[in-house]
């Protein structure tokens, strides 16, 4: 991202917003994974968008992407919770 590009730290802070965000819309309750999920998931999107020719700038588009990215990420840690569940029996309901 060579338009105005954020630092490290801001990186590393607006990674987690978007990993805790995508944690609450994924509805995955991950202890603190979403933090890595989060930073992962904004790199890794915006790396493919630099290499496409995507050159977008600011914390906003980051968050945005981060976001993207980690739900991402997510789907599929959400599909093995979600199918490998214990059932409830009638008297939990």
């Amino acid at each position: 991202m060579t338009e105005g590009e954020i630092g490290w730290v801001t990186a590393i802070i607006v990674g987690l917003v978007a990993g805790w965000m995508a944690d609450k819309f994924m509805h995955t309750h991950l202890p603190f994974g979403w933090a890595a999920v989060g930073m992962s998931g904004a790199f890794i999107l915006n790396a493919i968008a630099e290499k496409a020719g995507y050159h977008w700038g600011g914390w906003l588009t980051y968050l945005l992407l981060g976001f993207f990215g980690a739900c991402m990420l997510l789907i599929p840690l959400r599909l093995y919770m979600v199918r490998t569940r214990l059932p409830k029996t009638p008297d939990e309901w």
